[in-house]
């Protein structure tokens, strides 16, 4: 198309106005172009990261306080510090007398002491050893604030702020505030870290002295035992140089050892409180029983216990009970300590026999009193040895001739106590041993014999005693349960005296024994080598053991087995028949001993150390064992927890199993017992029991229907008589009221009828005794009617 040359734009108005919106449009679109260009130029958002500011200095600088303040926080944790300085002080003053006195040559040092010294020693270490490890902890924790400060130290960033002037300026509160802080946290660093090292020194040098003062004592307890067997001193019957019989500054000595022994005391104080605690249990077990008795009106209840030791007040049984096992807490105390316990011991069974024991028996008693006191007050005294060895001469003597009369009575009067008549042999022999090796210049040996000879049987008389006392607080609380629980009131103490008679001759034997071998100055060496075995690992294929483990794991079997024979006895059960309103209790008393039979087990499993994995071969080897013929061992056991937790029989119920008739007397893992009428025990398998149907006519309540049938001759009004009969039968004590009785006449012929009489027992107990006493009442009030009783 061709456009004409003379063709103008004002001509055609469309195409001017079409025109200007390109024009715009296109202009639009360049400023578009232009800015999208601009925009692609603009690099600012890929600046470096790198560059810090402000909020990154500021959190630098909150790790630098959060770093102080941790060092205050950490260093205030450290509160043993003032504690350990006063124990160390405590412990290098008790090493210094140690010290003193193992470098001393003189012979003043005894066996006895010297193992008092090595219990001193051990516990020194352990202490020591106790603050070293804490210092070592604080230590630890005090580099580890100084390796977090050298860390700051190094930080780029850090030590930017701290030389740019302009960052200097810009956190100079921070800077104020961060400085006080420094100052305080060197002062601590630095107080603490110089502490702390001065105590590591001080603990390690104790650490140091203490074993080579334990060594030097091992050496000469070692050299006082062989000296002990050769001629320490002149025969008594030879003169004597008057300097080497000069006294000694015997003063000092008993300074040195009161200071010792103190030291002693409060380093072993643990054993001693147990035994304060366990005397004060003793007290309030028998003052409560005694105060629960007198509430109820009961005391009078205890004459028939015939108690000898026990009263209301139990303050010198009690003391009696804490100085007759003072010696088992502390088996290597100091002598001055054994001592004194000895002589309280003696007055308190003195004052406690007093009124007890006739007057010519009181009297020996106080000869041996007097030959145990004196020796004591002679050495308190300080006497030159050759002094102490004609007096101890004196009282050996003296002793021996009253062990052979005192045993003499002992045997003709046929004593039961056994261990007094073989404590009196020993003391015998002891005395014996003593003189000979007075006069034969053996002085140690003498002390060791003498000493021994009177407290092996002051302290076999003490047990008897504290046994006895053991035995009547046992049975009183016996008495006490049985009155809370309205049992009655008496029972067949002998059987329990019997039984506790056994298990506390047990234990009074073997304290005894280990207080003799104390005394006699091997039971340490004794009980090293036993500990030596007993520890010893033994190997049989892959089965790794000890002795100790297989003791161990029998003894907490045995001591199991005897807590869930006897406890019943605590709580007044003793398994008499007449408890026959108990069954609840009875019952949870059996529960208790499945209780304690298998946590017995368990803990024994836990405590013998045996692996878990040998376990599982046993018990495959039970399974094996289970299938091949035990099984019936298997099925009672299973029955008898069925049995105790289903309570479907329990004790006390009158049951009938099978042809078998009785009261259920014990329910026992394997088997239980009835008690028939005839007094006849019949011990049934609980496997037999379940696979049994079980009449129990008590399960749900003791009541039970009685049948009366007689034959009375006619005529005779009936009315009459069923009113007379219900009259009877109402007027009885064991009725059950709620259910009335029924009489039922039936005729037999024109000469008799049968009267049937039904009524309902309250306790099936004395089903019997009622249904005899209201036939005999029947009887008597028919004849008195005039009817005849065929």
């Amino acid at each position: 198309m061709k456009f004409n040359s003379h063709f103008s734009i004002a001509q055609r108005p469309g195409l001017l106005i079409l025109f200007i919106v390109l024009f715009f449009n296109s202009a639009g679109l360049l400023a578009q172009q232009k800015k999208a260009v601009k925009a692609s130029n603009d690099l600012s958002y890929l600046s470096d990261s790198t560059v810090l500011n402000k909020s990154d200095y500021l959190l630098r600088l909150g790790k630098v306080f959060e770093t102080i303040n941790q060092v205050q926080v950490t260093t205030s944790s450290f509160y043993l510090l003032k504690p350990i300085a006063m124990h160390l002080m405590k412990d290098e003053a008790a090493i210094g007398l140690l010290k003193n006195r193992l470098s001393q040559s003189d012979r003043t040092l005894n066996v006895q002491n010297l193992q008092m010294y090595q219990t001193l020693l051990d516990e020194l270490e352990t202490n020591n050893l106790g603050c070293m490890d804490d210092l070592q902890r604080y230590d630890k924790e005090l580099n580890g604030l100084k390796t977090q400060i050298l860390t700051l130290r190094k930080d780029s960033v850090l030590m930017k702020i701290f030389k740019t002037d302009s960052l200097k300026r810009m956190f100079k509160a921070e800077f104020v505030e961060l400085g006080k802080k420094r100052i305080v946290m060197d002062s601590l660093i630095k107080s603490n870290t110089s502490l702390i090292n001065n105590l590591q020194a001080r603990t390690s040098a104790n650490i140091i002295t203490v074993r080579e003062l334990k060594y030097t004592a091992d050496n000469q307890l070692n050299s006082v035992s062989i000296k002990a067997f050769s001629k320490e001193r002149r025969y008594l019957w030879e003169s004597v140089d008057q300097k080497a019989n000069k006294r000694t500054d015997f003063q000092r000595f008993i300074k040195s050892e009161q200071q010792i022994s103190g030291y002693y005391f409060e380093y072993t104080q643990g054993s001693r409180f147990l035994l304060l605690v366990l005397g004060a249990a003793f007290f309030f077990w028998v003052y409560f029983n005694f105060k629960s008795l007198k509430q109820r009106g009961k005391l009078e209840s205890v004459k028939d216990l015939n108690f000898t030791f026990i009263r209301q007040k139990p303050y010198l049984i009690t003391l009696i009970f804490i100085l007759t096992l003072a010696p088992v807490f502390d088996l290597l105390a100091p002598a001055l300590y054994i001592e004194s316990i000895h002589v309280l011991l003696a007055l308190s069974i003195t004052a406690l026999l007093f009124n007890r024991l006739p007057r010519e028996v009181f009297y020996k008693w106080c000869i041996f009193v007097v030959l145990l006191i004196f020796p004591v007050i002679l050495r308190s005294l300080g006497m030159p040895a050759r002094y102490q060895r004609w007096l101890l001469l004196i009282f050996g003597i003296a002793s021996l001739v009253f062990g052979l009369y005192s045993y003499k009575i002992l045997k003709e009067k046929a004593i039961k106590y056994r261990l007094l008549k073989s404590v009196g042999i020993i003391y015998i022999v002891f005395n014996f041993l003593a003189i000979s090796c007075n006069l034969f210049g053996r002085f140690t040996l003498t002390q060791i014999f003498y000493s021994s000879a009177v407290s092996s049987l002051l302290h076999a008389i003490s047990l008897i005693i504290l046994a006895g006392v053991i035995t009547e607080a046992f049975l009183l609380q016996i008495k006490t349960s049985r009155i809370k629980k309205n049992y009655p009131e008496h029972f067949d103490w002998e059987p329990v005296v019997k039984s506790l008679r056994g298990l506390l001759g047990i234990g009074v034997f073997l304290i005894w024994l280990t207080l003799l071998l104390v005394n006699l100055n091997i039971f340490d060496s004794l009980y090293t080598t036993l500990v030596a075995v007993l520890t010893e690992k033994r190997k049989i294929g892959t089965l790794v053991f000890t002795f100790w483990g297989i003791l161990l794991f029998l003894m907490i079997i045995w001591v199991a087995n005897f807590l869930q024979k006897y406890i019943a006895y605590f709580f007044g059960d003793t398994g008499d028949d007449s408890l026959d309103d108990n069954k609840g209790e009875r019952s949870k008393l059996i529960v208790t001993k499945l209780v304690l039979l298998i946590g017995g087990f368990l803990l024994a499993v836990a405590a013998s150390g045996l692996p878990i994995d040998k376990i599982t071969v046993v018990l495959g080897a039970l399974g094996v064992g289970i299938g091949l013929g035990l099984q019936n061992i298997v099925s009672n056991f299973v029955s008898g927890i069925i049995l105790i937790f289903d309570k479907t029989v329990r004790i006390g119920d009158v049951v009938e199993i099978s042809d078998k008739k009785g009261r259920v007397k014990e329910i026992g893992i394997r088997a239980s017992t009835l008690l028939t009428d005839d007094g006849a025990e019949i011990i049934i398998p609980n496997g037999a029991i379940l696979s049994n149907n079980i009449i129990n006519w008590t399960l749900t309540n003791n009541q039970m229907r009685v049948v009366i049938e007689f034959s009375v001759s006619n005529p005779f009004q009936r009315e009459e008589v069923i009113d007379l009969i219900k009259g009877v039968v109402a007027s009885s004590d064991n009725i059950f009221t709620s259910k009335e009785p029924k009489v039922i006449i039936v005729p037999k012929n024109k000469v008799s009828s049968t009267i049937k009489v039904y009524f309902w027992c309250k306790d099936i107990s004395m089903a019997e005794n009622t249904k005899s006493t209201i036939n005999s009442i029947i009887f008597d009030e028919l004849e008195e009617k005039g009817i005849e009783i065929l």
